[in-house]
C-alpha cells in the first residue's frame, strides 16, 4: 500500500513560504514592505517571541506559545516550516544527496549531554540579564545576520545596477540604495557560521537543530509528549532501513524500530520513502512508563540520572564574564572625538535595557532607512557584541522615523509614539571648538546647525561677524545630524555622547513671530 505523500508536500510548501518571505524582510531594497507585513513574518519566531512575551507581558507577542502548543500536538513542526535556518539546512542537505551522491545519512545516538547543557546555560543567561549566548546561538537571528551582512550588499548591487539602467531610459520607479560598510566583526561572523552549519548540514543534515540550537533542545522536551508521532508498526516493518537513509535527523533506529521523538523533525521524508508503509505518523497518548525490573536497566537508569544532575550543577556554576565597555577608536588626529558611550536605537530605553534583550538578528540594521544604525564589536562591550548602534558617521536618525521601534521582533526596541521620539535623548552632542573650521579657517559654516531638528546647536556671535555652533543640552536628542552633516575630516567638530540611559528632552521653544501692523492687507 502506497504511503501518503500530502504531509511532506505541505511542508515543504509551507517551509519555503517562510523562508521566502523571511528572506524578503531583509534583503528588501527598497523598503516597499510595510511595517505591519514585518511584523507579522517575525511573529511566530519563537526566540524573539518568547523575550518580547517576557518583556512586554502581551499575548499579542506569544507567538512561541502557539508553537509549544503545536508541538505538543504535531511535534516539532516549527523546526521543519517556520525556522528559516532549518529550511537552509535541508536545502544543504538536499543538494548533498542529489548533487555530492555522498552516502545516505545513518541512525545517530543523540547527543543529550551537550544539547541540553547548553539549553540550561542559555537559560540562566537569559535570566542572569545576557543575551550574549541567544546573539550566538539563536537560529533567527543567525539567518537574519546571514542575509544582512552576506547577501544583502549583492542584492543592493543589483538593485543599484538595475536602477542605473532604468534611469537611462527615463524610468526612476525604482530607487537606488547605498550600502554602507559593515563591522567586519558581524561580517566574519555570519560567514564564519555559514560555513560551519553548511558543514554540519551536508555532513550530519540536522546536527546543529539536535546538538547546538536552544529553540531545538526545548521543543525536544515537548516532543516527546507529542500526541502525534512518527513511530515504526512493527508488523509492517520490514527493517529495509529505508526510512533512515532520509532521516535529516538521524533519529530512526530501524534496528530496534524506535523513533527519538525528541530529534524529530516532523519532516515526515521517512513515510513516502517506506516501501512497506511501516511508517506512521499516528495518536500516541500520554503513556504511563512501566517500572524495570531488569537490574541492568535500573542502573542503566541511574547513570542518566546522575548524568542529568550534573548537567544542572555545571549549568549553575557557570558564570559570565563580561569586558569592560570601550570608548572610540584612536585616530591619528590632535584633538579625537573622545566618545565613552555610543547611542541605543530610540525605543531601547537605554544600554541595559537593550543590551540584555536585543538578539542581534539585524533586521532593523536593514530596515533602517538612514542607515544610522550598524552592527557593533567591541562598542556596548563584549555582552553587546554584533548588536546595533547609532553609528552617525553613517547616517543619522531621521526625526520622523520610527522603524527599527515598529519591527524589532524581541522588544529590545520598544514601540514609540512619533511625537515621544522627537523627545527621547539618546546622547547630547559635545562641540570640540578647536576641530570646527569656523575656529582653524575663520570661514563661514554652520552644517551642524542647519541640519539639527530641535535647534539644540545654535549659531552665536563669534568674531568679525562669524557664527559659531552652541548646543543646548537640554533640547538636544542626540539624534547625530549635526555630527553626520559636519564637514571636518577625520574627526568632526561636533559629536554625540550616548546616554546610558534614554531621558526626555525638553521641548523646544518655538520663536513667536509678530507682524507689524501696517495698515494694508497684506504685510509685505
Amino acid at each position: 500500500m502506497r504511503s501518503v505523500a500530502w504531509p511532506r508536500k505541505a511542508r515543504i510548501a509551507l517551509s519555503l513560504v517562510f523562508l521566502l518571505f523571511t528572506g524578503v524582510i531583509f534583503l528588501d531594497p527598497a523598503r516597499w514592505i510595510p511595517v505591519v507585513w514585518l511584523q507579522a513574518i517575525t511573529w511566530p519566531q519563537f526566540t524573539p517571541s518568547l523575550l518580547k512575551f517576557l518583556i512586554t507581558g502581551g499575548w499579542a507577542a506569544a507567538g512561541f506559545l502557539l508553537f509549544v502548543v503545536i508541538t505538543l500536538v504535531f511535534g516539532r513542526i516549527y523546526c521543519s516550516t517556520v525556522c528559516p535556518l532549518g529550511t537552509l539546512q535541508d536545502i544543504i542537505s538536499r543538494i548533498r544527496r542529489r548533487i555530492l551522491r555522498q552516502k545516505p545519512l545513518r541512525y545517530a545516538r543523540p547527543q543529550n549531554i551537550l544539547r541540553y547543557l547548553i539549553l540550561i546555560i542559555v537559560v540562566i543567561s537569559i535570566i542572569a540579564g545576557s543575551a550574549l549566548l541567544v546573539n550566538f546561538l539563536d537560529p533567527y537571528s543567525n539567518f537574519g545576520r546571514i542575509l544582512a551582512n552576506l547577501f544583502r550588499p549583492a542584492v543592493l548591487a543589483g538593485n543599484n545596477a538595475l536602477a542605473g539602467m532604468l534611469e537611462k531610459q527615463d524610468i526612476f520607479w525604482l530607487p537606488r540604495t547605498p550600502w554602507k560598510g559593515y563591522q567586519p566583526a558581524s561580517l566574519g561572523f555570519a560567514a564564519a557560521f555559514l560555513i560551519l552549519v553548511t558543514w554540519m548540514s551536508a555532513v550530519r543534515g540536522r546536527l546543529y537543530c539536535n546538538t547546538v540550537c536552544p529553540v531545538g533542545a526545548l521543543l525536544g522536551l515537548f516532543s516527546r509528549v507529542s500526541l502525534l508521532r512518527i513511530s515504526l508498526d512493527k508488523q509492517l516493518c520490514n527493517s529495509c532501513g529505508q526510512c533512515s537513509k532520509v532521516c535529516k535527523a538521524q533519529c530512526i533506529d530501524v534496528k530496534n524500530r524506535e523513533v527519538d521523538y525528541s530529534r524529530c523533525v516532523a519532516c515526515f521524508n521517512c513515510i513516502t520513502a517506506c516501501p512497506s508503509s511501516g511508517v506512521v505518523y499516528r495518536f500516541s497518548g500520554f503513556s504511563i512508563p512501566q517500572v524495570e525490573t531488569d537490574p541492568a536497566a535500573v542502573e542503566k537508569q541511574k547513570r542518566r540520572t546522575l548524568l542529568k544532575a550534573f548537567m544542572v550543577g555545571t549549568a549553575f556554576l557557570s558564570t559570565r564574564a563580561f569586558a569592560t565597555r570601550l570608548t572610540g577608536g584612536e585616530k591619528p588626529t590632535t584633538i579625537p572625538e573622545e566618545r565613552s558611550l555610543v547611542s541605543s536605537p530610540p525605543g531601547s530605553e537605554g544600554h541595559d535595557h537593550f543590551n540584555k534583550n536585543c538578539t542581534a538578528c539585524h533586521l532593523c540594521v536593514s530596515a533602517c532607512p538612514t542607515h544610522v544604525l550598524q552592527p557593533s564589536f567591541l562598542e556596548y562591550g563584549l555582552q553587546g557584541l554584533m548588536q546595533p548602534y547609532m553609528d552617525y558617521h553613517s547616517g543619522f536618525c531621521n526625526f520622523e522615523c520610527t522603524v527599527c521601534s515598529d519591527i524589532c521582533p524581541t522588544g529590545a526596541i520598544l514601540p514609540l509614539a512619533k511625537d515621544l521620539k522627537k523627545r527621547v535623548q539618546l546622547g547630547v552632542a559635545v562641540f570640540i571648538k578647536e576641530n570646527c573650521v569656523v575656529y582653524t579657517d575663520e570661514t563661514d559654516c554652520g552644517a551642524c546647525s542647519e541640519h539639527c531638528p530641535t535647534k539644540a546647536v545654535d549659531m552665536v556671535p563669534y568674531k568679525d561677524g562669524l557664527t559659531i555652533p552652541e548646543v543646548d543640552d537640554k533640547i538636544c536628542i542626540g539624534c547625530g545630524a549635526c555630527e553626520y552633516a559636519c564637514p571636518t575630516r577625520p574627526f568632526r567638530a561636533i559629536f554625540v555622547e550616548g546616554n546610558q540611559l534614554h531621558i526626555m528632552a525638553d521641548e523646544p521653544q518655538q520663536e513667536e513671530i509678530i507682524l507689524e501692523d501696517t495698515g494694508e492687507d497684506f504685510p509685505f
